[in-house]
Formats: C-alpha cells, structure tokens, sequence
C-alpha cells in the first residue's frame, strides 16, 4: 500500500495545487487601482445556454491607465456582458458602447478596498472549500481500500493522518496569500 499511497498523496496534492493555483489566478484579478485585462477574467457571462468566461465572448484591452474595453464578438451579447460585470461583485459599472463595453476603474475608497478585501476573502474561501473536496476525496479512497480489504484500520488511520497533515498545509498556505492580498488591498 505504501506504493499506492505514495501515488495517491502525489495525486491529491496535484489536485490541491490546482486550488491554489486557481486562487492566484482570482487574485490577480483584484488590482488595486489600476487597470489590468485580469481583473475581469473571473467574470463569467450568460450565454449560448450557459455561463462562459468573459474571455470566450470577447476580448479585454486597457487603452488607459483607468479603463478597460471589451470588444464583444457577438452584438447580442453586449447586454450580457454589460450585466455580468457589474453583477461580478467587483465594484465595476460598465457602459455599453456599440459592441464595445467601456469599463472605468474607480478610484479606491476605504469602501472599495473594504469590498476587495471582502471579495478576496470569498476567493479563498472557495479555495478552502476545494482543498476540502480533495481530502474528502482522500479519505474516501482509504475507506474504499479498507472496505476491499487491501488495508488494515492502522493503515487508514496513518492515510487519513497523511492526508490532513497535507490539507493543513494548503489551507495554512491559502490563509497566507490571503493575508498578502488583504495588505496590498489595503496598502494607500
């Protein structure tokens, strides 16, 4: 088993990497002040029967230094994106220019890093939550292992030790670029 736990912790940790990768990536998309083509790429639009990033339905460009455009490919999408936007919790009011949606960048407020600190928070929540998801996967697999008789109860207990050692460390790791997000927010 010790082989197969070895490769069962190397998947799981592949697993809880992608979390946290994923949570650099929402991160990045909270800039503070500036404009930047990543703080809309969270945003997720209404379309074609479902939600589609942002990205899918057009594309992202910062012809100033407080402005993003959206070049939406398709014209009855505009209302769409318009509204996933401002409805994406960022703060943003967009404005509807033919196909093109104009986005100023607001000055930050002590109100709006207080919303962007709220907003990474979620972030991280929902990278928490996903690193949970991977260790109950883990610990499912011991209990599977256990139940076909591969594995005693010593060994689950050491697997489910391994595992929670292993989901500690990532939500420890969240926490801290959670806490960096939260001071670069709130830096004036």
């Amino acid at each position: 088993m010790a082989a197969d736990q070895k490769t069962l912790l190397d998947d799981l940790t592949r697993r809880m990497d992608g979390a946290l990768e994923s949570l650099r990536r929402d991160f990045a998309g909270l800039r503070s002040g500036r404009a930047s083509p990543a703080l809309l790429e969270p945003v997720r639009v209404e379309a074609y029967g479902g939600e589609v990033p942002l990205t899918q339905v057009g594309s992202i460009a910062v012809p100033e230094a407080r402005m993003l455009t959206v070049q939406v490919w398709d014209r009855s999408l505009v209302g769409a994106v318009e509204r996933a936007i401002r409805d994406s919790g960022l703060g943003l009011n967009p404005a509807a220019d033919g196909q093109t949606v104009r986005v100023p960048i607001p000055q930050l407020t002590e109100e709006r890093r207080n919303d962007l600190a709220r907003t990474a928070g979620k972030y991280a929540e929902n990278a928490k939550i996903a690193v949970r998801g991977v260790r109950r996967d883990g610990m499912d697999q011991a209990k599977a292992h256990e139940k076909k008789g591969d594995i005693g109860q010593d060994d689950v207990k050491v697997w489910s030790d391994a595992v929670q050692k292993l989901t500690d460390q990532y939500v420890k790791r969240i926490d801290e670029m959670l806490a960096e997000k939260e001071r670069e927010i709130k830096q004036v």
